[in-house]
């Protein structure tokens, strides 16, 4: 990853394993079938911004680490990690290693956490 200046979005897919890139793009056309998405390439990770962000991806080796704004924790085994941030929101990561991963079911969650970007 460049060190020096902003990172851009594809520094963080240096040295990742092409999965790591498929999958993210298979996280971007399911969010962009809902609108307008801006991409922010953060130092260690890139956020995906409506109004404000509603997901955030850290990008590793093999896989990569999506956490979504929820209104709610979200019960499902799929989960890896869930942070109550206020009364009413919710970060919620999902582990991610293959674009199939990006189902109807996760799609849903993108969906709603976009909506609460609105």
């Amino acid at each position: 990853m460049a060190t020096l200046g902003t990172p851009s979005v594809k520094d963080h897919f240096e040295n990742r394993e092409p999965a790591v890139k498929a999958t993210y793009r298979a996280i971007l056309t399911a969010a962009r079938k809902l609108g307008p998405v801006k991409e922010e390439a953060k130092k260690t990770s890139i956020h995906l911004v409506r109004s404000t962000a509603f997901a955030g991806i850290a990008t590793r080796k093999a896989a990569l680490i999506l956490t979504l704004k929820s209104e709610q924790d979200i019960a499902s085994p799929r989960v890896m990690k869930r942070e109550r941030t206020s009364a009413h929101r919710w970060h919620v990561e999902f582990k991610l290693d293959a674009p199939d991963q990006v189902d109807r079911e996760l799609e849903s969650w993108i969906a709603s956490a976009y909506a609460l970007s609105g």
